[in-house]
């Protein structure tokens, strides 16, 4: 699903009932996601913001922040789903390049795609993009949206709530 709206128009609406600032009815496998354990939205849902959040750690920590004994591997598909697998293979340290204080030693694109791969190492049932192509230019964006077809094609039942005022 994508939103696909000019930018103060209202586009998100939809992002808004879904954390709850709204009352409005939603239904996930026909439950109301009001009555759903929040541990369970919180390991099934997948969130990437229009600011990603980055620390100062290595790449890798990054990918993984939050979460214990992910093996390498799984660390390098996420990164590759996110199509950031070859800039960071690229860069001398690869992995283990620190990124600096809210990623301030990488671009906009390159933040984005390092947050991509982070939700995407988690697997989520759902995953929301709320404005995560604003920043990037239209090569980018196109990677953005091969690494989510690409997603979409190994696992049909992950669903992706694309919100953009351009794609």
């Amino acid at each position: 699903m994508v939103d696909l709206s000019a930018s103060g128009s209202g586009n998100q609406q939809l992002f808004n009932c879904w954390n709850g600032s709204m009352m409005l009815n939603m239904l996930l496998d026909e439950l109301d996601i009001r009555q759903l354990n929040i541990d369970w939205i919180r390991f099934h849902v997948g969130l990437v913001n229009q600011e990603p959040i980055l620390f100062d750690l290595a790449i890798a920590e990054n990918v993984v922040y939050g979460l214990e004994n992910i093996p390498m591997k799984d660390i390098i598909s996420a990164a590759s789903k996110a199509n950031i697998h070859d800039f960071i293979e690229q860069v001398p340290q690869g992995y283990e390049t620190k990124v600096g204080t809210k990623g301030s030693f990488l671009t906009g694109d390159e933040k984005q795609s390092i947050a991509t791969a982070r939700a995407l190492l988690c697997q989520p049932k759902i995953l929301f993009l709320d404005e995560t192509t604003s920043a990037m230019d239209s090569y980018n964006e196109q990677m953005v949206q091969q690494a989510l077809n690409k997603v979409q094609a190994e696992d049909p039942s992950q669903t992706s709530l694309i919100i953009a005022h351009r794609l």
